[in-house]
């Protein structure tokens, strides 16, 4: 099939990437030149594992191009994906600027019979709005289908080409447009991943409703831990004794300081918007928004209580500053609030993070200092803070670490450690939800 898709984003750059790997013609448009010049380039403005071999395989075998030309883009091919972003008002309300004007666009560029798919994370009733901007362009037959993606930052590339579950939102009795969905999803859907067919009010709704159940499990089982640490229980132990249910599992289980990105705090508050606009409050989401708010105070909290309120003078190291391992992204990232937290009480910072440093400098400039290498952040600072927890720290230098740092502190904001290996090594060791060691006691 040819396919353009607008947008060369995370979502748009993934599925262009993905859609051509699997034999289809992919145009990517974008409006800035820059960007196009350094993707045709063969490189990444986002680090994603295994994309950057994607795009420049189908950009050699000439699979996978990109434009600034939507006109042309759209005049080319049978589907167009719209994966523009959709940032956050200040009402919580998603901004769907950018994706109306790209459906005026289309409709004005159209030719002929054409699919525009939906593919940004849109609120309810967004088909519906973007079919009557093409409507108003264009005399063209055309079909509007919803396709929430639902990917994983650090696993987008494999959720992609294997995914659980791809959900087409059609017009009832759009069969067109179904069959033509149908066909372009089968060649990832082999291993009998299922195609949900369904209204497009009801797969807009299903992206906001995945991700509002995973946020609330993270706050719920971050409350959790900090009763755990009240009453003396080991969150840990908790946590497998809940997930060993079947009706619930293990997954989005462990406790930390709180979800980031660029998903779960926009998509639970367009969910909370959305409900407020249709008569409704949402308490529970509103609950899992305090609940998250706080928990990214954790950390420091727990600093304070080793340190004391003031922090002049001393130094504090940061191990992880994307809002989850395997990616670059530090938007809502819990590591800023931490940072910053700090930075307000007089305390020096020193930084490290295996992808995120570039967002990092963009963020806080000269106000922390920078550190490629781990270990090096470590030296002289009076304690080590854990926000991210990608592997590379899952197993360090512990005599090195101890040797480098003021005092051998760890506040472990993902639970890394065996409480039993940091005595044995002599640190004080502050986890979530679990009882503190401390070698003296």
């Amino acid at each position: 099939m040819k396919i353009a898709v607008v947008g060369t984003g995370y979502v748009g750059l993934v599925l262009g990437a993905c859609l051509a790997e699997n034999g289809n013609t992919v145009v990517c448009v974008d409006k800035d030149r820059s960007k196009l010049d350094t993707l045709e380039a063969g490189l990444m403005p986002i680090y994603e594992p295994g994309l950057e071999e994607l795009v420049r395989r189908n950009g050699h075998e000439e699979r996978l191009s990109f434009t600034t030309d939507l006109m042309e883009a759209v005049r080319s091919s049978s589907i167009v994906f719209i994966a523009v972003g959709t940032p956050q008002g200040e009402d919580g309300s998603a901004d769907l600027q950018h994706v109306m004007s790209v459906a005026r666009d289309v409709g004005r560029a159209m030719n002929k019979y054409t699919v525009v798919v939906d593919k940004s994370t849109v609120p309810v009733g967004t088909a519906r709005r973007v079919r009557e901007v093409i409507r108003r362009e264009s005399e063209q037959p055309f079909s509007v289908v919803s396709n929430p993606e639902f990917l994983k930052q650090g696993a987008a590339v494999e959720d992609s080409m294997k995914p659980d579950r791809v959900v087409i939102g059609i017009d009832p009795g759009d069969e067109r447009a179904g069959e033509i969905m149908r066909e372009l999803y089968a060649p990832f859907t082999r291993t009998g991943a299922p195609i949900l067919m369904m209204d497009t009010t009801s797969a807009e709704l299903s992206k906001y409703a995945a991700n509002a159940i995973l946020a609330t499990r993270i706050s719920f089982m971050n409350e959790i831990a900090n009763l755990c640490e009240r009453v003396g229980a080991d969150v840990d132990q908790v946590r497998r004794g809940v997930g060993h249910d079947r009706r619930i599992g293990h997954h989005f289980l462990f406790p930390g300081v709180g979800y980031g990105g660029s998903c779960f705090p926009k998509d639970v508050q367009a969910v909370i918007h959305t409900a407020l606009e249709n008569g409704m409050r949402f308490p529970l989401l509103n609950a899992v928004e305090e609940v998250n708010d706080a928990q990214k105070r954790r950390l420091v909290e727990k600093v304070v209580a080793e340190f004391g309120e003031r922090l002049e003078g001393r130094r504090f190291a940061i191990w992880g500053l994307a809002f989850k391992p395997r990616t670059d992204d530090m938007r809502e990232a819990p590591s800023i609030t931490v940072i910053n937290g700090l930075l307000e009480r007089g305390a020096a910072v020193a930084v490290h993070d295996p992808e995120a440093l570039g967002p990092a400098r963009q963020l806080f400039g000269d106000r922390v200092t920078y550190h490629r290498v781990n270990y090096e952040a470590l030296e002289g600072a009076d304690a080590l803070l854990i926000v991210t927890e990608w592997n590379e720290f899952r197993r360090p230098d512990f005599p090195r670490m101890k040797q480098l740092l003021k005092r051998p502190v760890i506040v472990d904001g993902r639970n890394l450690y065996d409480p039993e290996v940091m005595r044995q090594h002599g640190f004080t060791y502050l986890p979530m939800g679990r009882t503190p060691v401390r070698p003296d006691r």
